[in-house]
C-alpha cells in the first residue's frame, strides 16, 4: 500500500515494537520493571524475550511505522 509523501514514524511506537522480515510485529512482555522478587523464577523467566502482537492490533501498529514495512 502506497503511503503519502512526508508521513512520519511515531517514535513512541518505534521504540516499543519491531517488525520482522516476514511482516510480523514483535513486542516485549509487560510486568518486568519492578516487584520482581515477589514473582516466581519460572514466571520471571517466562517474561524474558519477545512475543507476537495480536493480529487485531498489527494493522494499527504498522500504520504508525510506515518505513518498517
Amino acid at each position: 500500500m502506497r503511503r503519502p509523501k512526508g508521513i512520519k514514524t511515531k517514535k513512541s511506537v518505534a521504540k516499543r515494537f519491531k517488525i520482522t522480515a516476514g511482516g510480523k510485529v514483535l513486542r516485549s512482555r509487560a510486568g518486568k520493571r519492578h516487584l520482581m522478587q515477589t514473582k516466581s523464577r519460572k514466571r520471571r523467566r517466562a517474561l524474558t524475550g519477545t512475543t507476537r502482537v495480536h493480529s487485531t492490533d498489527e494493522y494499527r501498529i504498522k500504520q504508525n511505522l510506515p518505513v518498517s514495512h
